[in-house]
C-alpha cells in the first residue's frame, strides 16, 4: 500500500474552501471509486487553520499512476490554483512484513462488543 499525506496551505481559510469544493463537485467520491483507491480523506491539523491534510492511499503504484493520468487531475489542479495553495507531500510505502511484534505491544485496538 502507498499512503500519501498532502498538506495544502493557503491564506486564511482557502485550504478549507478547496476541500469543501472538492467534495461539493463530487471529485472526492469519484476518486474514492477509482480502482485501487483505499482512502481519500481530509483533516485539519491542530493549530494550523490555514492548512488541510489529505490522506490518500492506493493499493499499488499503477493505481496511483492511473489516478494521476485521469482527467480529474486537471480539475484538482484548477481548484488548487483557484485557491492559490502550496503543497508539502510525504509518501509512505507499507512494510510488507506488517507491524513488528514489539511495536504491536503499544497498540490498543478496539474490542468487539
Amino acid at each position: 500500500m502507498i499512503s500519501i499525506n498532502i498538506y495544502y496551505t493557503g491564506k486564511a481559510d482557502k485550504a478549507q474552501q478547496f476541500a469543501r469544493e472538492m467534495k461539493e463537485k463530487g471529485l472526492v467520491d469519484r476518486i474514492r471509486q477509482q480502482t485501487g483507491n483505499l482512502r481519500y480523506e481530509y483533516f485539519t491539523p491542530l493549530g494550523q487553520p490555514e492548512t488541510i491534510l489529505l490522506i490518500d492511499a492506493w493499493a499499488k503504484q499503477s493505481s496511483l499512476d492511473a489516478h494521476h493520468q485521469s482527467p480529474m487531475m486537471d480539475e484538482i489542479i484548477a481548484l488548487r490554483e483557484k485557491y492559490d495553495l502550496t503543497m508539502t507531500v510525504e509518501r509512505f510505502v507499507s512494510d510488507t512484513n506488517g507491524i513488528p511484534e514489539y511495536d504491536a505491544t503499544f497498540i490498543r485496538e478496539s474490542q468487539a462488543d
